[in-house]
């Protein structure tokens, strides 16, 4: 038994839990899936999740609102973070990005507030690939090694640990301070006479400075403060392309301004300038992928990132994020991924990707471990938790990801997208666990949970350059729900919530059927079930002698429901006629499953918004 079924099979003792993993459909609505590690990922804005100082002014200074550091994640909250079920966390922005603050005592060239987005800082625009955000050190002198020692109380916590890699685009002021002996920086090589060479770094708009966007709508950087470096002006000749991929030497201000986009060898017009994978090569491993690029000429950018991987997973690092992975040809990612999987055979490796047409060649060929599923299951269980889709659209949504279903990264927040509690989405944070059940329990895809999801946090704030529903990744601001779960003030509805996300998060980590197989019985329930309609979801997930039916009512009503579970069904669980106990591993629900001449059916009152895993006793 492992430490995190040990930590379960402890909580089991005084509480019933539950929740779920893995899955797929086929013909019959059924599909085996091989036994597997199922992570899950707690995503955390570094900067913010430690601050505790409630000032909250809009554009305030890292002075006026405080910032979080390394050193805020002490092994206390790190154990509680484990005990939550994560196998992973996340800590986005913790790379040196351009940000607004004199660090220049350190060797820091400050940047100019024309070009950074808020005063904090994107950390999606790095400047500094291998370092760390000196906001977030004790003593930025010795940032690497206060982020040395944090790797080392994840680690010990039983944490991995996930930085992001963005190899789509910089800072437009990239420049390393701690690059290793022999390393160039970016374009520091280029030819800067050419749009186009395959081993310039950069895109050249070449002959033309680069101009600072004009906003329509009066924005002004650092909302209109005086600085010395805000005057319209941002010196950069000849200008390069946009992060996004704009050609003008003056982008728009709502392009990427603040970034440059990496050339990985695709010409302007989209040609490829570098050696190309056959089809067959989807069906090969990463060593045979590996093999392939070890003799070929690759383009600077490529042997660029596959260095700075390299050196942070000698630092200790585990796995990566991937920010825009949909933007950078997919051999890149063959060079990249076998390169790093001959190193560390077990480093987590996640896209962020939003084109299902091209879901199987990141997979296959590009040799990702995980892919966002934003565009298919996020998307649908908003629109169903929103009233917009019918809980049946999930049935073909999933067969359609049947081949790949173990490989889609579940998520209800992130980063980019708006709280569940704001009212710009459900404005309800329970109206989110429904959402959860069916993300963690309909496959063996990792679930990510975001800072502060646990606590309901609704973001309901402006801070400055970040809006109100999405917690700001621009600001120095922080958490209100978090900032009361760190000094122990949690309400009872926080903690309720969070006792809801431990439970299904450490079920879904600790149960084998859920690494088993799934059957759909959905469908059947809307034609033969009494009180079955399109605000419920259920399916069955078995494994041994293990066999759950999952219920979830998106429902904001109570419903009285006579749940029918079909003949092939019973006999795959060689279940005869008789009387069964069921018992939610959610809460302390409890139920019969009658089975009389081949036919099952289970009775059950579902609270508004109820999420239950029953087990079949």
């Amino acid at each position: 038994m492992n430490k995190i079924q040990s930590l379960f099979a402890a909580a089991l003792l005084a509480t019933a839990t539950g929740c779920a993993d893995d899955s797929g459909n086929n013909a019959e609505n059924e599909i085996e899936l091989q036994a597997a590690e199922k992570p899950v990922i707690y995503q955390v804005m570094t900067r913010l999740f430690g601050n505790t100082n409630p000032t909250n002014k809009p554009w305030g200074t890292i002075e006026e609102n405080g910032v979080g550091k390394f050193n805020d994640f002490t092994p206390e909250v790190l154990a509680e973070i484990r005990e939550l079920g994560a196998t992973h966390i996340w800590y986005t922005g913790a790379l040196h990005h351009a940000l607004v603050g004199d660090y220049t005592e350190y060797g820091i060239s400050n940047d100019d507030p024309d070009v950074v987005k808020g005063r904090a800082g994107s950390p999606y625009a790095i400047k500094d690939y291998y370092s760390v955000n000196p906001d977030l050190a004790e003593k930025p002198a010795e940032r690497l090694q206060e982020f040395r020692a944090l790797i080392d109380r994840s680690h010990a916590q039983g944490l991995k640990v996930i930085i992001d890699i963005v190899p789509n685009h910089v800072a437009r002021a990239y420049e390393s301070q701690h690059k290793p002996e022999g390393v160039r920086d970016f374009g520091a090589d280029d030819d800067t006479s050419v749009a186009y060479a395959r081993d310039n770094n950069f895109y050249y708009v070449a002959g033309e400075d680069f101009s600072v966007p004009v906003s329509d709508a009066g924005y002004r950087p650092l909302n209109g403060e005086t600085h010395p470096l805000v005057d319209d002006q941002f010196n950069e000749s000849p200008a390069k392309w946009t992060g996004n991929g704009a050609r003008s030497p003056q982008p728009a201000i709502d392009d990427w301004y603040e970034t440059v986009k990496i050339n990985f060898g695709v010409r302007p017009d989209d040609s490829k300038d570098f050696p190309e994978l056959s089809a067959e090569f989807a069906q090969k491993d990463y060593t045979a992928h590996a093999q392939f690029w070890a003799d070929k000429q690759v383009p600077d950018s490529w042997q660029k990132f596959r260095d700075i991987a390299h050196y942070w997973l000698d630092f200790g690092v585990d796995g990566f994020r991937y920010d825009m992975a949909g933007m950078v040809p997919v051999e890149f990612w063959s060079y990249l991924n076998s390169s790093i999987k001959m190193k560390k055979p077990d480093a987590l490796l996640l896209a962020e990707i939003y084109t299902p047409e091209r879901y199987r060649d990141y997979i296959h060929l590009g040799k990702m471990d995980y892919l966002y599923d934003k565009v298919g299951t996020y998307d649908t269980l908003r629109a169903i938790m929103a009233g917009d889709e019918s809980t049946d659209a999930l049935v073909p949504l999933q067969q359609s990801l049947a081949d790949i279903a173990p490989q889609m990264l579940h998520f209800m927040e992130n980063h980019d997208e708006q709280r569940i509690a704001s009212p710009e989405f459900a404005g309800d944070a329970d109206a989110g666990k429904p959402a959860m059940l069916v993300s963690a329990a309909l496959s063996a895809a990792p679930t990510l949970v975001y800072f502060g999801q646990e606590l309901g946090e609704e973001a309901s704030e402006d801070a400055g350059f970040g809006k109100a529903s999405r917690t700001t990744i621009f600001d120095y601001w922080s958490v209100p729900s978090v900032r009361r779960w760190l000094q122990g003030e949690s309400t009872d509805e926080e903690q309720q919530l969070r006792g809801f996300y431990q439970r299904l998060m450490n079920f879904s980590a600790a149960s084998e059927a859920l690494r088993g197989d799934y059957r759909d019985i959905h469908g059947y329930n809307r034609e033969h079930g009494e009180g079955y309609d399109e605000q419920l979801f259920a399916f069955a997930r078995w494994a041994g002698d293990e066999k759950l039916l999952v219920i979830a009512n998106f429902g904001k009503e109570s419903k009285e429901v006579k749940l029918q579970l079909p003949a092939e069904l019973l006999q795959q669980w060689q279940l005869q006629d008789g009387k069964f106990a069921v018992a939610d591993q959610l809460s302390s629900a409890k139920s019969h499953l009658v089975v009389s001449e081949g036919k099952g059916e289970m009775s059950l009152q579902l609270e508004p918004l109820a999420s239950h895993i029953f087990r079949i006793n």
